[in-house]
């Protein structure tokens, strides 16, 4: 499965942030579509040479979040329907999104407007990777 899903044990994030979070781009950028399989917590920790509870914990939160689904006995799979949220509840999370993104464009001394352009194309690249038609 690991379609550009990476962890760096350098990072200050933690490993189940990492997998949740690539997770998350790979659902965003189509990558992963609707219904699809991911792998199962011991396949994917084996894949990423891990502990099994961190990917589960990744697991567990994206399913919370309405990200991922369980179909017991068959296993987990991208959710059919983008998570519906609150928008306290989006505002709280773009809030922590941001601060970790901003807080890495101040550690290598980028401009606001730097980090404001990189975000803008951050999004159209996702968003056009979406539409994208896969062969």
């Amino acid at each position: 499965m690991n379609r550009s899903l990476h962890i760096d044990p350098a990072d200050a994030a933690p490993i189940w942030r990492q997998i949740e979070e690539g997770l998350r781009r790979l659902v965003a950028s189509g990558t992963l579509t609707s219904g699809e399989a991911v792998p199962s917590v011991r396949d994917l920790a084996k894949e990423l040479s891990v502990n099994p509870a961190t990917v589960a914990k990744a697991y567990q939160r994206l399913v919370d979040a309405g990200v991922l689904m369980v179909k017991r006995g068959e296993g987990t799979f991208v959710a059919e329907n983008r998570p519906i949220m609150g928008i306290i509840e989006r505002k709280q999370l773009l809030r922590e999104g941001a601060i970790r993104y901003a807080t890495t464009a101040i550690t290598i001394g980028a401009s606001t407007e730097e980090a404001v352009a990189e975000l803008k194309e951050a999004m159209v690249q996702i968003n056009n990777s979406a539409l994208e038609p896969e062969f």
